[in-house]
């Protein structure tokens, strides 16, 4: 009775599903794309954050010699953010919240002294003080841009890592029983924080620090034991990536995990790589790697796939000798990457803006891949139905990263097919 009542439906359906349909097949699907976002009337800019929806880029750029902190949108291109009183000879904005609302980062004045920042579109830049010292650097953000972590001189003149909530104010998070620490990433909801810390008698370790424990030496892989840094952390805090180097120099980008430990992701065989950024899900890094031939690549590290230059696998995007140079970050779901590169229309290096679009091939509606398009498949699409995101998998059948009328529509036009 049941299928019985749903063919019923899709036969009704059918002659405006078909109207419907060829509106959907000839709109606009996500594409993969590199988006360069220009450098301000300057000749250089690079890119630090980017907002979970990819529309809001941060970064630097450089105009008559001086460094100055940009915020760039889908909709109104590169815009300076200005500068605190008293701190504007250089301006760095070095990450973003996920709504790509509150932008942090460091302020330098004249003799080199810096404050750490926290930006947004009402208030402008605000000032987050020091630690009793006359320095900070403002490094992360949590997701929602509550809470900023850095680096800090305390009184007597010892950087410390801090994590700073507009409550609670700058807090100290201590060392690993060395004298200094800094902070550079922080968990999605502000609870989890990565770093660098040294320690008595092993040098510089990466950390991760929560509330509960205080700080957690991470170690260091075998032969890059002379220092380890913690870059940035998955959404839930459980991920650290960043680099380890050796006592003779070369450095390797490195993940962490509880159960795994440290590892070394490689290089492209160089002795060359820094890790910067991570997924949500902790399975998606980005960075740079050194190879002896070319110099530096932008990479992306998979568990599956392991390390891909970026260069390679987006070469059809890469026109007239343009290139890629480093990549910084990374949106939750790893669809958007950001760095700088080689713009070669305008001979500039410049900040870029890296869609890979969501790895999704567009079907006819057989959700289940059962050969067959029935009752089944309809019900998967009714109850994903509101649905979005880049890992919907099947059931987002014209791969538009939502799940609605339109992958509704695909379904009944080929309802019936195969079965």
């Amino acid at each position: 009775m049941r299928n019985e009542t749903i063919c019923s439906l899709t036969r009704a359906l059918r002659a405006c599903a078909a109207l419907s349909l060829m509106t959907v097949l000839t709109s606009s699907l996500p594409a993969q794309s590199i988006t360069w976002l220009g450098t301000l009337g300057g000749n250089w800019s690079q890119a630090y954050g980017v907002s979970a929806d990819g529309s809001v880029v941060v970064g630097e750029y450089l105009i008559s010699g001086s460094r100055r902190a940009f915020r760039w949108t889908a909709l109104g291109g590169m815009q300076d953010l200005g500068a605190l009183p008293g701190y504007s000879s250089i301006v760095v904005a070095e990450d973003v919240s996920a709504d790509g609302r509150v932008v942090v980062g460091t302020a330098y004045d004249s003799s080199g002294y810096r404050r750490a920042f926290r930006w947004t579109e009402l208030g402008g830049m605000q000032d987050l003080g020091t630690l009793g010292g006359d320095l900070s650097e403002g490094h992360g953000v949590s997701a929602d841009g509550s809470v900023v972590v850095g680096v800090a001189r305390n009184a007597n003149g010892r950087r410390r890592a801090f994590r700073w909530t507009e409550l609670g104010g700058m807090q100290d998070l201590g060392t690993l029983g060395g004298i200094e620490s800094e902070a550079f990433g922080v968990s999605s909801d502000g609870s989890v924080v990565v770093g660098r810390s040294n320690t008595n008698p092993s040098g510089n370790r990466a950390f991760r620090w929560t509330e509960s424990s205080g700080m957690q030496n991470l170690g260091a892989p075998p032969n890059y034991s002379h220092q380890s840094v913690g870059v940035d952390v998955s959404a839930d805090g459980s991920v650290v990536v960043g680099y380890a180097q050796s006592a003779s120099g070369p450095f390797r980008a490195i993940r962490w995990t509880e159960s795994g430990g440290m590892v070394d992701l490689g290089t492209f065989g160089g002795d060359y790589s820094r890790a910067y950024g991570v997924s949500a899900d902790g399975n998606t890094v980005v960075g740079w790697a050194h190879n002896d031939s070319v110099g530096v690549r932008p990479f992306r590290w998979t568990a599956s796939g392991g390390m891909e230059d970026l260069n390679t696998t987006y070469a059809s995007l890469l026109t007239n000798g343009s290139r890629l140079i480093w990549a910084t970050a990374l949106s939750p779901d790893s669809r958007y990457i950001v760095g700088y590169g080689y713009n070669a229309t305008t001979q500039r290096t410049e900040a870029y803006l890296l869609d890979t679009a969501p790895s999704c091939t567009a079907h006819n509606g057989d959700v289940d891949a059962s050969g067959c398009v029935d009752d089944a498949d309809l019900l998967a699409v009714l109850f994903a139905f509101g649905s979005s995101g880049s890992s919907l998998g099947r059931v987002d059948t014209n791969c538009d990263q939502t799940v609605d009328d339109a992958d509704l529509l695909i379904v009944l036009f080929n309802f019936g097919s195969g079965c």
